[in-house]
């Protein structure tokens, strides 16, 4: 998709306070962050939500599930702990409809998050 924001933040068309990116992701500063520590990590493929992940998407989702911690630990909450998040369809959060999760970290979490 060639509108969409978080495709154009990937592909470096709009600008973005990057933390991390590779070939298959990119993390970087929410513009609304919700903690001390708010970076988004969205795959470079445009996935529009959970629900539209497929069977081919297995190891790209694995290799960002294996970076977030990395991630963490490089924004220094890894060790004191961070939650990740990720909001499916527009009842639930979603704002932007491209597969995106949300790093958290840098103040104590409350529960039920919503």
């Amino acid at each position: 998709m060639t509108d969409c924001i978080f495709c154009r933040i990937a592909r470096g068309e709009i600008p973005a306070k990057i933390v991390a990116q590779d070939d298959d992701l990119v993390a970087f500063h929410d513009l609304g962050p919700q903690a001390p520590v708010h970076v988004l990590v969205i795959p470079r493929k445009h996935i529009p939500t959970a629900n539209d992940i497929g069977q081919e998407d297995g190891a790209l989702l694995g290799r960002i599930w294996t970076r977030i911690p990395a991630i963490a630990a490089e924004l220094g909450i890894a060790s004191v702990g961070y939650r990740v998040v990720n909001n499916c369809l527009a009842p639930a959060g979603q704002s932007v409809f491209h597969l995106h999760f949300h790093l958290l970290g840098g103040r104590v979490m409350g529960w039920p998050p919503g």
